[in-house]
C-alpha cells in the first residue's frame, strides 16, 4: 500500500511539472505572436500612409517628372532602353515622337568600255545616309524633319552632298514641305522604273530627269485611291523673281496597280539667267502581280522652249523594267530604255540599250547583284559594261 501511495504521488509530481513547463511555452508563444502582429500593423499603416502621400502629389510635380523624362530621352536616344525609368514611362504613355537613322552602302566593281577605253573601276551606286524624326504633336497633325547626304565610294568615301534637307507638317488637309525634296515628277514617274542597282537609273529618264530639287515648297493630299502633288520651285538667287519650276501630278493606287500622270514647267538657267523653259508631260503605269512578276513603264514627251526660236526641239524618254522573284533568294531584273534629246546629227546624244540584272537576297537588309548594261548612241561611242555589286541597308528607330 504504501508502494502504490508513493507511486501515485511521483506521477502526479510529473505530470505537474509537465503541465507547468507546457504551459510556460505556450506563453512564450503566445507573446511572439504577439509581437510578430503589432509589426504587421505597422507596416500596413505604413503602407496606407505613402499610397495617400502618392495621390496628393500635385500635378504640377508630376508634368516635372515627365518632363524630366522627355529631355533623358531626348538628348540621350542611343541609350534610352537601358534607362528604366524611360521603358516604364514609355509603357505607359503613348509614345509620340519618332526618331529614325538609317545607311546605305552600295559598292560596285566592274569592267567598263566607254568611250573607245577599256578598264576596270570601283564605282558607287548612291550610297547615302540619313536622319528623320516625326512629332505627333495633336491627333492627326504631325511635324516632320529629314535630312539625307551623299557617300561617295568611289571618291575617297566623300560625305556631304544633300539629298534631302526639309521640314513638313503633315495633317488632316494634306501635306505641306518645305526645303530640298523628292518632286512629283520623281514620286508620280520615276520612282516606278527606278528599280536597278546603278547611279544612272532610270537610264533614260537619267540625263535630264530631277531627283531631287531645293527650295522647294510641296504640297500632297489623298483622296481616295488617288493621290494629288503640287510642287513649286522658288530660288531668288537665279532664274526670275517667281516660280522657277512648277509641277504638278496624279496618281491612281489600288491593289498592286499604279497608274500617273504628271505636268512639269521649268525654267531652263544658264550663267544665272533664263534661257527659256522646258515643258514635260509624263505618264507611268506599273502593276505588281501575285506571282512575283513586276511590269512599269515610264514615258515622257518633253518641249524645250528657247527664247530663240530656232533653238526649240522636242524629245522625250521612255523606261520599261520588270523584275521576276526566280526563288525566295534570287530575283531576276531587265530594263528597256530610249532617250531622245531631239537634236540632230553631231550634237545629238540619243542612245537606246538594256541591261539585265541578277540579284540574290540572303536577308531582307543585304543584296548582292550581277549586272550586263549596254547603251547604244547614234552619234557617239557605245558604252557597256560588267559589274558585280554589294548593298547593305540599316535603319534603326526610337519613339519617346
Amino acid at each position: 500500500m504504501r508502494i502504490w501511495t508513493k507511486v501515485i504521488w511521483l506521477f502526479s509530481g510529473s505530470f505537474l511539472m509537465i503541465f507547468n513547463v507546457l504551459a510556460a511555452e505556450a506563453e512564450i508563444t503566445l507573446e511572439m505572436l504577439k509581437q510578430q502582429v503589432d509589426k504587421l500593423q505597422q507596416q500596413i499603416i505604413a503602407l496606407e500612409k505613402a499610397q495617400q502621400a502618392q495621390q496628393n502629389q500635385p500635378a504640377q510635380q508630376v508634368q516635372q517628372n515627365q518632363l524630366h523624362s522627355d529631355v533623358v530621352a531626348e538628348t540621350d536616344i542611343a541609350t534610352q532602353d537601358k534607362r528604366q525609368p524611360v521603358t516604364e514611362l514609355a509603357d505607359e504613355v503613348e509614345a509620340r515622337n519618332k526618331v529614325s537613322v538609317y545607311a546605305t552602302m552600295r559598292p560596285t566593281y566592274g569592267y567598263i568600255d566607254e568611250k573607245g577605253e577599256q578598264f576596270w573601276d570601283v564605282r558607287d551606286a548612291l550610297s547615302h545616309a540619313g536622319i528623320k524624326a516625326s512629332n505627333d504633336f495633336m491627333p492627326g497633325w504631325q511635324a516632320i524633319l529629314h535630312g539625307e547626304w551623299g557617300i561617295d565610294l568611289s571618291n575617297n568615301g566623300d560625305f556631304g552632298n544633300a539629298r534631302r534637307a526639309y521640314v513638313a507638317v503633315d495633317s488632316p488637309y494634306g501635306r505641306l514641305g518645305v526645303g530640298k525634296q523628292r518632286p512629283p515628277q520623281y514620286l508620280l514617274i520615276a520612282e516606278y522604273v527606278d528599280i536597278f542597282n546603278h547611279a544612272n537609273s532610270p537610264f533614260s529618264y537619267d540625263p535630264e530627269g530631277i531627283f531631287f530639287v531645293n527650295n522647294m515648297v510641296t504640297y500632297r493630299i489623298e483622296t481616295g485611291g488617288l493621290s494629288w502633288l503640287a510642287a513649286g520651285q522658288f530660288d531668288g538667287d537665279s532664274g526670275n523673281n517667281n516660280a522657277d519650276m512648277v509641277n504638278l501630278g496624279v496618281s491612281y493606287d489600288v491593289g498592286g496597280f499604279h497608274g500617273a500622270i504628271s505636268y512639269l514647267q521649268q525654267d531652263s538657267i544658264s550663267d544665272n539667267l533664263s534661257q527659256g523653259e522646258d515643258i514635260v508631260w509624263a505618264a507611268a503605269l506599273a502593276h505588281q502581280f501575285d506571282m512575283g512578276l513586276y511590269l512599269a513603264v515610264a514615258y515622257q514627251d518633253k518641249t524645250y522652249k528657247r527664247d530663240v526660236v530656232v533653238s526649240d526641239r522636242t524629245g522625250h524618254t521612255m523606261d520599261i523594267s520588270g523584275a521576276y522573284r526566280l526563288s525566295q533568294a534570287f530575283r531576276l531584273k531587265l530594263g528597256y530604255f530610249d532617250f531622245d534629246d531631239g537634236y540632230q546629227a553631231q550634237l545629238s546624244q540619243k542612245f537606246n540599250g538594256y541591261n539585265t540584272t541578277l540579284e540574290w537576297l540572303p536577308d531582307e537588309n543585304l543584296r548582292f547583284h550581277l549586272e550586263y548594261l549596254v547603251r547604244d548612241y547614234d552619234y557617239l561611242d557605245d558604252f557597256n559594261s560588267w559589274s558585280v555589286g554589294f548593298r547593305y541597308d540599316f535603319a534603326k528607330d526610337w519613339r519617346f
